[in-house]
């Protein structure tokens, strides 16, 4: 298992889309939100995230893919 802490911006055309959730239920990735803002315009979010190297890189993939802009936290990938 690899481990992953990112921080996620969302446009507000995505505010109410489920993208943590499709990371877990696409990807097999497990999720725990460290923290959040979440606003009629604009939303963030601090996700930890767990899983195989394979599926994080898809995952991260899928987010950049929708419009979700990623910051990797704590010096990237480990695992």
């Amino acid at each position: 298992m690899a481990k992953l802490k990112i921080k996620l911006t969302f446009p507000e055309k995505l505010i109410k889309e489920p993208a943590i959730y499709n990371l877990g239920k696409k990807f097999d990735i497990v999720t725990n939100i460290r923290r959040a803002n979440v606003e009629a315009k604009v939303g963030w979010v601090v996700l930890e995230m767990d899983a195989s190297m394979e599926s994080l890189q898809k995952g991260l993939k899928y987010l950049d893919e929708v419009g979700v802009v990623v910051e990797q936290l704590d010096g990237g990938l480990e695992g």
